[in-house]
């Protein structure tokens, strides 16, 4: 076979290889994407009784269009908007001390040696193999005693997304051994001390796993239902969007409140998809960046 055969015949098969893969994708997509969709398509389906049927169905497309869903959230007939709001601003705090916990924390774990550290390293590593909720019970009642349990629910929520958050240091120390120590070493010779090495050397370099790990950390209270149910049980005020949406369709009719609840639910996953969005390129380095070394 002559070698121009034999170059086509590959090119051929790394055609037919490249279509079966994207055909593969486009499969994988459609179905990881129809769940969204759905989710999208039902929440323009009127409520009223009058124009469709604002339960569940067995169609997907909705005969009528309709924002009737996202006028009764920011209607007065619900307290959506201070749910909403009790979930960002818990979010917000949490992404930002809990950040700032890590960076320190990391730092100094990849940069200085001191007696013990590698003891608390494996520990911390070792701890953070049992889930969150073997405590719920002691933080609940900690918590409780300190008056942060539902109308101080918010605080409380805060304060537990912070407390434990130096043990999530491994992928930023991964990432802060990457960057080399002799820049550390030169502008300690010129007389700069530990933190302002930190401040204005490495966290400059760093930005990729700053926005990591505040995704990361933001991304938790978003989506928490389970803690923030118990701390928050039985005060509306202190709910956040999971808690609450999840209470209409225990406390109310389900079938009226469907439409509604995945109207609730777009208006949940748009400043998450917003911020993935705009900052999916330091994510991704974040993450291959940090796990390069232990």
């Amino acid at each position: 076979m002559s070698k121009g055969n034999s170059n086509a015949g590959m090119r051929k098969n790394k055609k037919t290889d490249l279509t079966i893969s994207y055909i593969a994708l486009v499969v994988i997509s459609i179905i990881w994407l129809f769940p969204f969709v759905g989710l999208l398509l039902q929440s323009f389906r009127s409520y009223d009784p009058k124009v469709e049927y604002g339960g569940m169905v067995d169609y997907l497309i909705p005969k009528t269009f309709s924002l009737d869903n996202y006028r009764f959230l920011f209607s007065g007939e619900t307290n959506f908007l201070k749910w909403y709001g009790n979930t960002m601003i818990i979010a917000f705090f949490v992404a930002l001390f809990q950040t700032v916990v890590i960076l320190c924390v990391a730092y100094t774990l990849s940069r200085m040696r001191f007696k013990g550290r590698t003891f608390l390293m494996r520990f911390w590593l070792v701890l953070g193999m049992f889930p969150g909720f073997l405590t719920m019970i002691c933080l609940y009642f900690l918590l409780k005693q300190l008056g942060l349990t539902q109308e101080g629910a918010i605080p409380g929520l805060i304060l537990v997304g912070v407390a434990s958050s130096g043990m999530l240091y491994y992928v930023s120390k991964g990432y802060f051994d990457t960057i080399p120590r002799a820049l550390d070493e030169a502008a300690m010779i010129d007389g700069a001390s530990r933190a302002r090495i930190f401040f204005t050397m490495t966290l400059p370099m760093s930005k990729p796993i700053i926005i990591y790990t505040a995704l990361v950390a933001f991304m938790g209270p978003w989506c928490d239902y389970i803690f923030a149910s118990y701390i928050a049980f039985g005060h509306d005020e202190s709910y956040n969007v999971a808690v609450a949406m999840t209470r209409w369709v225990w406390t109310n009719d389900y079938q009226g409140y469907f439409t509604r609840f995945c109207a609730g639910g777009i208006m949940i996953a748009v400043p998450v998809t917003i911020l993935f969005m705009l900052l999916q390129n330091y994510y991704v380095e974040g993450v291959t960046g940090g796990s390069v070394k232990g």
